[in-house]
């Protein structure tokens, strides 16, 4: 059986400033360490404590990408499809330091920052903070709602 399919939302129901989706995600060195072997990214900054501070880091630091991607997500869930994303775009601020024990909880905010009736596009804009610092700044996604 399969699922229902997921209703597209509608540009007319949407106004700027609407919430459209909020997440917590926690990133486990374990995550780190799966992202490095599908990514090819192994940096030891994100997975070496030691080198880590050899470079003034405060720790062991997530993968900017697996940041990035982590902060979309919500976004593809909530239009339903991942080819409704048209562009996407972060400036990285600060790193995100990944704790032995408990991880790092990061957490996601998306709002529509604009709306394009004739392109029938949303700009959505997300605010994604670890310990109450924002983490990725001018993050914007354009979704395709026709």
């Amino acid at each position: 059986m399969s699922a229902a399919p997921q209703k597209i939302p509608s540009l007319s129901q949407l106004t700027v400033g609407d919430v459209v989706a909020e997440r917590s995600v926690t990133l486990t060195r374990d995550a780190l360490v799966r992202y490095a072997g599908a990514s090819g990214d192994f940096n030891p900054i994100h997975y070496r404590d030691d080198v880590a501070a050899s470079v003034d880091l405060p720790g062991v630091i997530a993968h900017g990408m697996l940041t990035m991607g982590a902060a979309v997500q919500p976004v593809v869930d909530w239009v339903g499809d991942p080819s409704r994303v048209t562009d996407y775009q972060v400036k990285f601020t600060r790193p995100v330091v990944v704790d032995p024990t408990s991880g790092a909880d990061v957490a996601i905010v998306a709002k529509v920052g604009a709306l394009d009736a004739d392109a029938a596009t949303a700009r959505i804009d997300l605010t994604v903070s670890f310990d109450s610092a924002t983490v990725l700044g001018k993050a914007q996604v354009v979704v395709t709602l026709a």
